[in-house]
């Protein structure tokens, strides 16, 4: 998600000033996406430039905004527009694996077991943190949770897949020595 579309999203519901845009948009967001005040008025910045939003009043101290009927038609487009990555995200986790496996002098085995305890650790704290919660205070929250929960569970089942496919490579290594088979 773009900060300008989590600020057009806020906007249409209301004017707001900056500070509550923030605000709003890191409640919004379960707590998940801190944002810094300067990113949200340089995104007003470029919005109001770009016509998207506009000033609603000001107080002196601050200014609030409202969005146009172009941020609106905006806003929508990108609701409707479903979320697919050009490119695999960065993964530190993978890139780690992947570097372990090219190096001679590291226990990968050793390093996805170790893994894999943080990980289901992870997930439990994820897990009661989720029973803990209040469903109707809290729903942004909750979906952020279950999205954690999700991609922990998936983690797992990766470094799962990944030690059983080095025990097979180790295992055709060991049979292509003694015998040559494949």
């Amino acid at each position: 998600m773009s900060v300008k579309h989590g600020l057009l999203a806020l906007l249409a519901e209301a004017p707001r000033h900056g500070y509550q845009l923030k605000t709003d948009f890191e409640h919004r967001t379960g707590g998940s996406w801190a944002i810094n005040i300067g990113q949200v008025y340089t995104t007003l910045s470029r919005l109001e430039r770009d016509g998207l939003v506009e000033l609603a009043g000001s107080d002196g101290d601050r200014n609030d905004y409202r969005i146009t009927n172009t941020g609106r038609e905006q806003l929508s487009e990108w609701f409707v527009t479903p979320v697919v990555p050009d490119a695999p995200p960065r993964d530190e986790l993978m890139i780690k694996v992947l570097l372990a496996v090219a190096a001679n002098d590291v226990d990968v085995t050793h390093l996805l077991q170790r893994q894999r305890t943080a990980s289901v650790e992870q997930l439990q704290a994820y897990t009661r943190r989720k029973a803990q919660t209040d469903p109707k205070q809290d729903l942004a929250f909750l979906l952020m949770l279950d999205a954690l929960i999700f991609r922990t569970e998936a983690e797992i089942r990766w470094l799962d897949a990944s030690e059983a496919r080095l025990r097979d490579a180790a295992a055709k290594v060991v049979g292509n020595g003694e015998g040559g088979q494949r």
